[in-house]
């Protein structure tokens, strides 16, 4: 399993293992060096003690001669004849060289100590193998109690990596048990430092999440309810155009029925647009753009609806103006601009466009004659469906809110204010 307990697990036990082992071997060379040293030790002292006793009595001399008694003493003239040895052997080491040495006699290792007297010679002998085989007992007896507690340690590591990785699992546990209908804030007390950012990050993304499915619950209420006034418009315009008794009556019910047509087309057409615009609802792409021939472009798909008024642009554009930002979502940011300028202005109005540079910030600027906006009410009209009884228009009540939506994905600001022109002036500035 591919988890973090596995990964820490397999990482405490490989950890153990090989810090087992150092120990194990570090240990057992350390026993092997110590005892080895212990016994020449003991042939040291065996020697030294016989150097300065006159005779062997009878009593020392049979301990010497004991089988299982692991030394070999001999003791020779200074002309080299045997005087001494406390058993028979087949094989026993028959020169001494002072001091410590390693004598090989028939296949077999003799670890020795000769130590010379004015009188004799007196050699303490000790065959390797048994040495090794007890300093190899004693290494292993050193190392055990560590190979016993090595599986205690790995139960240890088992349950602390379970205690420490207990709050993770709190965690995951309150996120399973969330949906789409449950989203309050995961608990943060009693986290360590390590999941507390976590934790606080998951809290962030839960209450972004709630409050954009409640945005988005609010903008289909709101949407079904800005539809369903428009769809029964139409079917009793469609009644009254069957009922219609003659053919200027028809005329009058078609025309009628058209123009419900057309609105709802708008709110239909305008709530893809408000849906498009959300941010994060697809990727921009962002590129550098003139920002004149946008607005000239944009404002040029609002003309015919401007003439139908009698109404005209004047657009104020000299420089080029640069800016980075997504083309199509900029143009219809321009043309609900241009549009609300046009609705909300008496017919025949003039409605003037500016685009500048104010201090190095690219600027639009949108001057109409209409009633404008009370101060009181310019926050308000960024909502969604909002709508003021103004000079007779109906509208949709999204069209700021596309604008605010398209504006926030370029960083930019929109702000409302007074026109000279005596209605209302928006002024777009971007980052």
């Amino acid at each position: 399993m591919n988890t973090i307990r596995t990964r820490l697990l397999l990482a405490l036990l490989g950890m153990l293992v090989l810090v087992a082992l150092v120990m194990g071997v570090v240990t057992y060379r350390n026993v092997l060096t110590e005892t080895e040293a212990l016994f020449d030790y003991q042939l040291k002292q065996m020697a030294l003690s016989l150097r300065d006793q006159g005779e062997i009595d009878a009593n020392q001399a049979d301990a010497l001669a004991d089988e299982q008694f692991d030394f070999v003493v001999q003791i020779w003239t200074m002309d080299g004849r045997s005087i001494y040895a406390t058993r028979n052997h087949r094989a026993l080491p028959s020169r001494a060289l002072l001091g410590f040495a390693d004598v090989p006699v028939e296949g077999q290792t003799w670890r020795t100590f000769s130590v010379a007297t004015p009188g004799r010679v007196i050699q303490v002998a000790q065959p390797v193998g048994i040495r090794q085989r007890l300093a190899a007992n004693a290494a292993l007896r050193s190392v055990m109690p560590l190979l016993l507690l090595a599986p205690v340690m790995a139960l240890m590591a088992w349950w602390l990596a379970s205690l420490t990785l207990a709050p993770l699992r709190r965690v995951v546990a309150e996120v399973r048990s969330r949906d789409e209908q449950l989203l309050q804030p995961l608990t943060e007390q009693g986290l360590p430092d390590d999941v507390s950012p976590l934790v606080s990050a998951l809290n962030g993304l839960l209450q972004r999440l709630g409050q954009t499915l409640e945005t988005q619950r609010a903008f289909l209420s709101d949407a079904a309810h800005e539809l369903r006034s428009p769809l029964t418009a139409l079917k009793l315009q469609i009644g009254s155009l069957k009922r219609a008794p003659d053919e200027a009556a028809r005329t009058e019910a078609i025309a009628v029925l058209s123009d419900g047509i057309d609105r709802a087309a708008r709110i239909v057409e305008q709530l893809l647009t408000l849906a498009r615009s959300e941010p994060g609802a697809q990727p921009a792409v962002m590129e550098p753009l003139d920002l004149n021939e946008v607005v000239r472009q944009a404002v040029a798909d609002t003309v015919p609806y401007a003439l139908s008024r009698g109404s005209e642009f004047v657009l104020h554009a000299d420089a080029p103006v640069s800016v980075r930002g997504d083309k199509l979502g900029l143009a219809v940011l321009v043309r609900n601009l241009a549009d609300n300028a046009v609705r909300y202005s008496p017919k025949g109005s003039r409605i003037e466009l500016r685009v500048f540079n104010d201090d190095g910030v690219p600027t639009l600027q949108v001057d109409d004659t209409g009633p404008g906006i009370p101060p009181s009410e310019r926050k308000r009209v960024f909502d969604r469906f909002y709508r003021r009884a103004a000079g007779g228009e109906e509208g949709t009540g999204l069209g700021l809110a596309i604008v605010k939506s398209v504006a926030e994905r370029h960083g930019a600001s929109v702000v409302l204010g007074d026109s000279p022109l005596g209605g209302l002036r928006v002024t777009v500035r971007f980052a």
